[in-house]
């Protein structure tokens, strides 16, 4: 029984030795890489726009009612005084009617007791009433004068109640906005028309926060903020800064931004609603390191980049210092020296010490072990 024990021990045993395995290396990976080159950037960012009025209007009724006719469409270019709504003005004629009716209702009454107090003045001159009787002919005088006033003013109001079923353009300008159709019934105030006024022209574009300062900066220098047309081949033209949201947008999380376009012949040729490209040029920084965008990642929430020993032939993280992106690079300020090598593909699936190889182009019959970094494309 023991040595049937024994042999059972023995086989399991050596059933467990056989399946123990070497533990797996880690391949070592071909990987892309440049050598580090101190640079400068011009700092020249480009942001889409598009060209606005300044002023733009929503545009409604004074007055309550339907909406019986629409006399123009989103786009079109109006004029002062030319009718853009109209609703339907049948109870507001009635109103106006029943006011002059009371108007010349108001008007015989104060006719008639003018006359009365007149003839009651002779009177008491020639000694036939008291004076009191000619006081309360006076009163009486005085309360038809003021409901003609108030009868006159009334139909005045009604006049001009009915004259307000039609919406007309204040100024001249560009339809950019619809926002009620015929068959409507819109209240006093509701927006029904949304008007630019053809006037001052923005560029209004959009900026993350890390460049908000630099282009406040730009503000106090000319030359440096230009816009240009979409597709045009003509010379940017000179904007001035005008505004900068004090908030960014809560869902894209960018500022706001708007720029005199100014009332050069050429500025006031871009159309309203124009897209528009907007060249921001700041000073020229030296002494810094342009890497591809692909070459970044984040290590403990710092910007970091693989740096490969070429002794070792292994990679360590090394955390660096980013100003901005120019393109689909990156600018570097700090953490970098000239001639360290740092990997540009490949960069989510190295682990710090892991053994690489430079990368070799397919029909390279160069090995892998032996090639030299050289720059990104």
């Amino acid at each position: 029984m023991r040595s049937s024990l024994s042999l059972f021990l023995l086989g399991v045993m050596s059933i467990a030795g056989c399946s123990q395995h070497e533990p797996v290396q880690e391949p070592v990976r071909a990987v892309r890489t440049m050598t580090v080159a101190s640079s400068s950037t011009a700092g020249t960012h480009e942001y889409a726009a598009e060209v606005r009025a300044r002023t733009e209007s929503r545009l409604g009724f004074r007055v309550g009612g339907k909406i019986v006719r629409r006399a123009v469409n989103l786009g079109d270019f109006v004029k002062p005084g030319q009718l853009l709504a109209q609703l339907d003005p049948q109870d507001l004629k009635l109103g106006q009617d029943a006011a002059r009716a009371a108007l010349v209702a108001a008007q015989a009454n104060f006719d008639q007791t003018e006359a009365d107090y007149k003839r009651f003045k002779e009177l008491r001159d020639q000694g036939f009433i008291s004076s009191a009787e000619l006081e309360r002919r006076d009163t009486a005088l005085k309360a038809a004068r003021a409901q003609l006033d108030q009868a006159r003013a009334q139909s005045s109001v009604q006049g001009n109640q009915a004259a307000y079923t039609a919406l007309v353009a204040d100024v001249a300008g560009a339809v950019t906005g619809v926002e009620a159709e015929p068959g409507m019934v819109v209240a006093a105030g509701a927006p029904v028309i949304r008007l630019a006024v053809d006037g001052p022209r923005d560029v209004v574009f959009s900026v993350p926060e890390d460049k908000v300062s630099a282009l406040k900066a730009l503000a106090s220098k000319p030359g440096k903020l230009k816009v240009r047309a979409w597709g045009a081949d003509a010379e940017p033209l000179p904007i001035t800064l005008r505004e900068i949201a004090a908030s960014a947008d809560p869902v894209t999380r960018t500022f706001l931004v708007k720029a005199d376009l100014g009332s050069e012949p050429a500025a006031r040729a871009m159309r309203l609603g124009q897209t528009a490209t907007v060249i921001a040029e700041s000073e020229k920084v030296e002494g810094v390191t342009k890497l591809p965008l692909s070459a970044l990642r984040e290590d403990r929430g710092r910007s970091s980049v693989w740096v490969v020993d070429p002794a070792s032939m292994t990679v360590k993280s090394q955390p660096v210092q980013v100003a901005g992106a120019e393109g689909n690079e990156a600018i570097v300020t700090a953490g970098l020296a000239p001639g360290a090598v740092v990997v540009t593909a490949g960069v989510h699936v190295l682990n710090p010490g892991q053994k690489v190889k430079f990368f070799v182009e397919p029909g390279n019959t160069a090995q892998a072990s032996t090639a030299t970094p050289v720059p990104a494309k």
